[in-house]
């Protein structure tokens, strides 16, 4: 188990790269589409693509908690320190189910599994805020089943794009992996 979270630096540098870029796109894009959800996007779409490239247990979460951090000191969104829970929650949950689904599903399945279970963490952390400021546990759920409809449509988008980008990666050598020993 020690041995899966021993990033190489290669592994390391990436999942900071995704981490970054994921903040950078999300403060510079600020989307104002109307539509909850569609940060999952982007989350979902940089932490499948830092699992497909570094292949490690924990480096999902570590992308996660990065982000979380990039975007707690840039004081991207809203929320404070918060922002931390809105990254990592998601990320943490990505990749427990990684550890359940590893070798059940084809890449595609379990990338749209695994960005599904981070969705539903997603929506979990929204719910639970609802609940903090006083709704009802009716209004709570309706926002809840809202908020995974929503953010589950971009999840499917992005977890549909990943397998492409990695097969694309991998066809022009750009994907490293160590040498057996």
């Amino acid at each position: 188990m020690s041995k899966s979270f021993n990033f190489s630096l290669q592994d390391a540098l990436f999942i900071g790269f995704c981490a970054t870029l994921l903040v950078a796109l999300k403060s510079m894009l600020r989307l104002k589409l109307g539509i909850s959800g569609h940060s999952m996007f982007l989350m979902t779409f940089f932490y499948l693509i830092c699992y497909g490239v570094v292949g490690r247990v924990g480096s999902v979460s570590a992308c996660g908690l990065q982000s979380g951090l990039v975007a707690m000191i840039l004081s991207v969104g809203k929320g404070g320190p918060l922002i931390l829970i809105k990254f990592a929650l998601p990320a943490i949950a990505m990749d427990l189910s990684l550890i359940l689904v590893a070798g059940l599903f084809t890449l595609r399945w379990r990338c749209v599994l695994v960005g599904l279970i981070g969705c539903f963490a997603w929506a979990t952390k929204g719910w639970v805020e609802d609940l903090l400021v006083g709704m009802t546990m009716q209004v709570a759920l309706v926002q809840f089943a809202l908020s995974m409809l929503k953010g589950g449509m971009f999840t499917l988008l992005a977890a549909l794009m990943v397998p492409p980008v990695l097969e694309r990666l991998k066809s022009h050598d750009l994907l490293y992996k160590e040498s057996a020993k």
